[in-house]
């Protein structure tokens, strides 16, 4: 039997998100907006959602008056990918 895709990284947004913090240290908000074509409404939400779930830390600050947001992946967010793989990976070779 299948075990189940994780369902918070089975968005796709989310599933894009990680998918850039896996290659960089960190990434800003801006960047990720760009690079996943979403709102920034959208963005920040599932960003919130990651957080909550201990996968990304996001840091808030201000450089001169405008706002910057930071986004990095942690330990809990990496084991996640991980696993989400592992299991995609059994999906797939059960075709």
């Amino acid at each position: 039997m299948l075990k189940e895709l994780n369902p918070l990284l089975h968005s796709q947004l989310r599933l894009a998100v990680m998918s850039i913090l896996l290659s960089v240290d960190e990434a800003d908000f801006v960047y990720l907006k760009e690079q996943t074509n979403a709102t920034a409404g959208n963005l920040s939400v599932q960003l919130d959602k990651l957080s909550e779930a201990g996968y990304i830390e996001v840091e808030k600050s201000f450089v001169g008056k405008k706002p910057r947001t930071v986004c990095r992946m942690t330990s809990t967010g990496r084991e996640a990918m991980a696993e989400y793989v592992e299991v995609l990976k059994e999906y797939l070779s059960g075709i």
